[in-house]
């Protein structure tokens, strides 16, 4: 009786070499194959490639990106996104040739949020009702004895 592959088993190391190869290679081939493309809404888009996720299978990729200079906030990026899918199977082509796998992962193109996500926590950070409520924390570590603490 054959085995049930448990789906919450933890990726291993190769997945995560080969991701982070695939990300080399699509930067690579995002900065100098883009112009080639017919596409308008690629044409002169800079592209930068954050992260790149491999099934544990090594058939399907999901290339995180982030539009080059511009915060996703103030930049409609769907269409980009959309484009970037439409041209999937062109990329699919590009990285074969650039990486030596068996197979070619098909590749999905997902906006990275992350950046915004970051510097949104980093403002909450600094506003000053929450920086006056972080002092707060810093001193009843220092043994400072709070009022309510007396009683």
């Amino acid at each position: 009786m054959p085995r049930k592959k448990k789906s919450s088993t933890p990726t291993g190391q190769r997945p995560l070499r080969v991701g982070e190869e695939i990300r080399h290679a699509l930067s690579h081939i995002l900065t100098y194959e883009m112009d080639r493309l017919d596409d308008p809404e690629l044409y002169g888009k800079s592209v930068t490639v954050t992260e790149v996720r491999v099934s544990p299978d090594l058939r399907s990729a999901t290339a995180f990106v982030v539009p080059l200079g511009a915060t996703i906030e103030g930049y409609e990026a769907a269409p980009l996104i959309k484009a970037l899918n439409r041209a999937a199977g062109y990329f699919r082509g590009m990285l074969a040739r650039e990486v030596r796998l068996q197979f070619s992962p098909t590749i999905r193109f997902k906006l990275d949020e992350s950046f915004d996500e970051a510097s949104r926590i980093e403002a909450a950070l600094h506003d000053p009702a929450v920086a006056r409520d972080l002092e707060r924390d810093d001193e009843d570590e220092d043994g400072e004895i709070d009022e309510e603490e007396k009683d």
